[in-house]
């Protein structure tokens, strides 16, 4: 009973919590107008969702947001350094395969938006295999470092979170 009336409970309680932030003020009818709109959102969307990811180690979740958050913080001054201080002509734009050991989409997916959401990179493509991705990095003396940074800051994470 509890399953087909919150088929999606994290996105309900996700939804209900973006409307909370967008109306920018919590009362009790904001509280329940959220919480109705992310029950029903979840239960609409979940026939769309038949076979739902499942989380393995909900606790590496909070690591991983507060290493994305720490690392889009640190991307942002990197990259307003790169702006205000290098000339055009001494900026190394680089394109760099990331091969992955992830297999599940949403893992992939996760993995695809936190490295655009990250300043100064841009997940560019998925290989056809899923094997690897393509991202752009605006300034880099080694790409090497770029790669093995996004498999050992995000990538392995997000296998204890998804795998």
């Amino acid at each position: 009973m509890l399953k087909r009336v919150f088929p999606h409970p994290l996105l309900s309680l996700a939804l209900t919590l973006v409307w909370l932030g967008l109306v920018n003020t919590i009362t009790l009818g904001n509280l329940l107008l959220g919480a109705v709109l992310g029950i029903v959102l979840s239960l609409l969307t979940a026939p769309y969702w038949p076979n739902r990811p499942k989380i393995h180690n909900p606790k590496v979740i909070v690591e991983y947001a507060l290493v994305v958050l720490w690392d889009i913080v640190v991307a942002n001054i990197e990259v307003a350094r790169i702006i205000a201080f290098r000339r055009n002509a001494d900026i190394r734009s680089k394109w760099i395969v990331v091969p992955l050991e992830l297999t599940s989409a949403e893992a992939i997916t996760v993995l695809a938006g936190t490295i655009t959401m990250t300043p100064g990179t841009v997940s560019a493509m998925l290989s056809a295999d899923g094997g690897s991705i393509l991202v752009h990095c605006l300034h880099t003396d080694d790409p090497d470092a770029v790669r093995d940074t996004i498999k050992s800051r995000y990538e392995w994470r997000l296998k204890e979170i998804f795998q």
